[in-house]
Order: C-alpha cells, then sequence, then structure tokens
C-alpha cells in the first residue's frame, strides 16, 4: 500500500473511531451530567491532571521516539515497554503516599481514597501502551478501532448504571478503570506482538535522548494545560471545577474530533517526509487550512448558541457554566494550528527547541495569571485567548525557520477563515438573543441558529473565495 492509501485509510478509520468514541463519550457525559452533581465532574477533573502528568512521565517520549525511527526492533520495543511498566509502578506508589495531602491541599477528604483507586490506571496504561505505538506507528487504525470502542461501551454502561443506582463519584472512578483494562487486555490478545526479556541499555539511551526533552515539554504541557483546574480547584469551590470542566470538555468536541484525526495520522506521515521541506510545508499548510475550516465556524456558532445548548443537554444546574464555554470556544480556535506547527519539530527530531519553546510558553502563562487572577474566574478565561494567541507567534517561530513557512505566511493564509467565522459566530448570536430566544424553545433555537449559520458561513466562503472551500470541493468531486 502507497503512502497515500495509507494516509487516506488511516484518515478513514480514524475518523470512524473518533466521532465513534466522541459520540459514545458525549451520549454517556450528557446522561451522567444528569445524575451526577457538577462537584463530582470537578474532583475528577483534579485528579485527571495527575493521571495526565503521570502518563507522560511513564512514556518518557520514547513512544515517539518508536514511530520515528526506522525499522525499530523488537529489542527497542521491549526496553521502552520495560521503561514503562517500572516507571508506572513507581509512580502509582508515589500518588499513593502523596493522596492524604492532596486531600488535604484541596480541603476534600474524599480525594484521599479516590485517588488511591483512580491512579491504578498509571499501571493498566502501561501494560498496552506499546501496543499503541505498534498501532500507530503502522497506521494499523482498523483495529485500533476494533479495541477502543467495545471496550468504551462496557465501561460507559457500567458507568452509567452505577452512577443510576447512587454510587456518585466512584461511578466515574470504576468507568475509567475498567475502560483502561479492557482496551488492555484486547491489545494483548489481538497483538502479534509481545516482549522479550530484554532490556537493551544502548537502545534505551537511543530513545531517551530524543523522548527526554518532549517528556519535560509534556509535563509542562499538562500541568499548564491543567492549570486553571487546579487553581480554580484550590481558591474557588468544587462545584466552579465542575463548571469549567464540562465547558471545556464540550469545547473540546469539535476540536478533538477534527483535530484530533489529522493530527494522529500527519505525526507518523509526516516522520516518513521528514526529508523534504516543501512537501512539509504544502502538507502542513492544506491541513492546517482545513481543519481551522471545519473548527472555527464550529466553535463560534456554538458559543453563540452556549445557552440553550447547555440547558437542552445538560439541564439548568448546568447554566452556570455557559460564560465559561463561550470563552473557551474563543480561545480554543488555534489549538489546531499550534500542533501542527510543534509536529514538524517533533518530526525533524528538535525535541530541543520542542522544549524551549514549551518553557517560553509556560511562562508567558505565568505572567497572564498573575495579571489575571484578581478579576476571579471570568479574568482567567480572557486569559486563555491572550495566551493562545501569544503561543501561535512562538510555535510558528521555528516551523518558519525549518520549512520556511513563517508565522505572517501561515496568518495570512489562515486570517480569512478566521474572519469567516467570526462574522458567521456574530450573526448567529445576534439573531438568536434578538428573535430566536423570544418565540422558540431550546430545540428549534439551536437547529435554526445552526442552519442559518452554516448558511451564512458557505456564503461568506464564496464571497471571500476561501482557498479551503475550493479544496473541499475538489475532494467531494474525487469521490
Amino acid at each position: 500500500m502507497s503512502l497515500k492509501q495509507k494516509a487516506l485509510s488511516g484518515i478513514f478509520w480514524t475518523l470512524i473511531q473518533q466521532f465513534s468514541s466522541q459520540g459514545i463519550s458525549f451520549i454517556v457525559t450528557i446522561i451522567l451530567a444528569r445524575l451526577l452533581l457538577p462537584e463530582q465532574f470537578g474532583l475528577i477533573a483534579i485528579l485527571n491532571v495527575f493521571v495526565n502528568i503521570g502518563s507522560i512521565l511513564m512514556d518518557g517520549g520514547m513512544g515517539q521516539s518508536l514511530i520515528r525511527t526506522e525499522n525499530p526492533d523488537i529489542e527497542d520495543y521491549s526496553t521502552v515497554f520495560y521503561f514503562n511498566l517500572i516507571v508506572s509502578f513507581i509512580i502509582y506508589s508515589v500518588v499513593y503516599i502523596l493522596s492524604p495531602f492532596i486531600a488535604e491541599f484541596y480541603n476534600q477528604p474524599e480525594l484521599e481514597y479516590i485517588t488511591k483507586w483512580y491512579c491504578i490506571i498509571f499501571i493498566t496504561n502501561a501494560f498496552s501502551s506499546i501496543h499503541y505505538t505498534r498501532l500507530t506507528k503502522n497506521m494499523e487504525f482498523k483495529k485500533e478501532l476494533t479495541i477502543t470502542i467495545p471496550s468504551l461501551i462496557l465501561s460507559s454502561t457500567v458507568g452509567v448504571l452505577m452512577a443510576y443506582n447512587g454510587f456518585g463519584i466512584w461511578s466515574l472512578v470504576i468507568s475509567s478503570i475498567l475502560q483502561s483494562t479492557t482496551v488492555g487486555f484486547q491489545l494483548w490478545f489481538r497483538s502479534d506482538w509481545k516482549p522479550i526479556f530484554k532490556f537493551n541499555k544502548e537502545k534505551f539511551y537511543f530513545h531517551f535522548k530524543y523522548g527526554y526533552k518532549l517528556t519535560l515539554s509534556g509535563i509542562l504541557d499538562a500541568f499548564f494545560n491543567n492549570i486553571y483546574v487546579l487553581i480554580i480547584g484550590k481558591y474557588f469551590a468544587a462545584i466552579q471545577v465542575g463548571f469549567f470542566n464540562r465547558a471545556d470538555s464540550l469545547k473540546q468536541l469539535p476540536v478533538n474530533n477534527i483535530s484530533s484525526v489529522l493530527n494522529k495520522i500527519t505525526f507518523p506521515l509526516f516522520a516518513k517526509i521528514q526529508d523534504d521541506n516543501e512537501r512539509l510545508k504544502e502538507m502542513n499548510k492544506k491541513i492546517m487550512q482545513m481543519v481551522l475550516y471545519f473548527v472555527a465556524p464550529t466553535l463560534l456558532i456554538m458559543a453563540a448558541l452556549g445557552e440553550p445548548l447547555f440547558r437542552l443537554l445538560f439541564t439548568d444546574k448546568w447554566l452556570p457554566a455557559v460564560p465559561y464555554f463561550q470563552i473557551l470556544c474563543w480561545g480554543g480556535i488555534l489549538y489546531p494550528i499550534h500542533a501542527y506547527n510543534l509536529n514538524i519539530l517533533k518530526v525533524k527530531g528538535r525535541s530541543d527547541l520542542f522544549l524551549r519553546l514549551e518553557i517560553f510558553k509556560k511562562v508567558i502563562v505565568i505572567i497572564t495569571i498573575i495579571s489575571s487572577i484578581s478579576f476571579g474566574i471570568i479574568g482567567l478565561l480572557y486569559g486563555t485567548i491572550i495566551t493562545s494567541i501569544i503561543a501561535f507567534f512562538i510555535n510558528t517561530y521555528y516551523t518558519g525557520k525549518l520549512i520556511n513557512y513563517s508565522s505572517f505566511k501561515q496568518l495570512k493564509d489562515l486570517t480569512p477563515i478566521l474572519i469567516v467565522a467570526a462574522l458567521t459566530g456574530g450573526l448567529v448570536y445576534s439573531l438568536d438573543v434578538l428573535l430566536l430566544n423570544k418565540i422558540l424553545n431550546d430545540i428549534f433555537r439551536l437547529i435554526v441558529g445552526s442552519i442559518f449559520g452554516i448558511i451564512i458561513f458557505y456564503l461568506l466562503s464564496i464571497l471571500l473565495r476561501l482557498d479551503s472551500l475550493n479544496e473541499l470541493k475538489l475532494i467531494i468531486k474525487k469521490k
């Protein structure tokens, strides 16, 4: 199978997996949001910060090193596997010991026992991490789909039944552990790879030399991506963390469904053409434009219709999350652009530049948080928009040098899409506030507002002759 055929096949199966898993998770979230309290989601959001950081430490960035390495052998995979496993036990032991202090820090006594159970995920994930890496490297996304979806359905069903029967926050804990465990079992039984009892020090140092900088970058990124959860959890009530988490999760739905699919494909795909700068530049440009063409209007139409959307999905008790959601949607527009630019650095093997950029961006985040926290949660959220804009110029600086695609060239290519999306969001919001909320219920407000937004965005795309619309038409004609 050619590289192009692998890419198209990978996109097809990853799209199915992404939309299936996100669709199932979305439905389950709606059910659980009606059965559980916002503060219970808030406590799990706090724990997810530690889980994310621990998972990055466990991998050590060496999974990505395996993906970009040409023809790694069984010793490469086995060495990284044993490293992941050992580190996962160490991390779990540390978190287990620190659990009382975590509970005391957030003044939430129940967090101690929840932490001890929830973080078992460190160990269950370690057993299957290399199997996932091999599937990604070989672009076997169809097999990944048939493993993850059944596991998600089973764990979600158990979680909903537990929540319905009054188990509260433990329904979220057990559901997460069950999903990780069932995925791991399937990967082991269905994989043609098993580790051998050998740890090669030379191979370890090779992968570690590349990966440790990505690990440091990943820890910084995970910590600062969740720093708002940590700060809100410390200085505000747990219910506020729940509102923030629900708003952020809903905002991530279109971002994950659209950008994550291509992001998963682009890293192994970019790795195969890492020495052809012109192809990298053109592919990066087209992918960013196409992703932004879908992500930007989707986020801004959702933000404009935030009130009926939250009330219909989650009931009135979640309405305080609407302002959070609307601000976060604006801040999330550029997220895919950040990801693709950073992928260029990784496939070029410049993990040193990757780390340098991450450190610099985190300094910006700290300064922004210190400047905005006195304005409350809303002030903190507006700060995310500012940091996202600044991060765009930081992330694109070295990309411009490596593949001759500077910040201003990227901005020139992306600005027309952003303008059309912003105009669309503004018009939808105006229509909803001035007319729809006075004459229609929530369902019809969402239907009419969404259709109106899609039509406006399409007409403005024709008027301004957006390249992405023409590219989309060509793809459809080829089909």
